[in-house]
């Protein structure tokens, strides 16, 4: 199977942009590929508890961001968070306590898109 990166820079202001990078991770997932996530710019708000539960998906049914969230890192998926991206918009370590997720600079971007078969940007 495939080693995917999916790098995602909109936010809660675009939620059908930021569901469908969700949705391919998801599917990616359940089709027994490697999933890497970079979320960058507004997208690290998307791991905010009060956007997870807000923003809804239509495209395999109606599902909340945090099911599909849930779904991906449950199923071995790994999901960045650019620190910068982070800085710049208030996110404390405190609302992603709890979450899979790991903070990340840019040369890990980097890494990641050199060692990824395929890279799907939503931006």
């Amino acid at each position: 199977m495939a080693k995917i990166l999916i790098h995602l820079t909109h936010g809660p202001e675009a939620p059908t942009q930021a569901d469908r990078a969700f949705l391919i991770a998801k599917t990616a997932v359940k089709e027994g590929h490697k999933v890497s996530m970079f979320l960058a710019g507004s997208a690290v708000q998307l791991l905010r508890d009060d956007v997870l539960d807000s923003v809804i998906g239509i495209g395999d049914g109606v599902t909340s961001l945090r099911e599909s969230y849930d779904q991906i890192v449950s199923g071995g998926g790994d999901i960045y968070l650019s620190r910068i991206s982070c800085g710049a918009r208030g996110m404390t370590e405190k609302e992603l306590d709890g979450k899979k997720v790991e903070l990340a600079e840019p040369n890990v971007l980097v890494q990641l898109t050199v060692d990824h078969d395929r890279v799907i940007t939503y931006g």
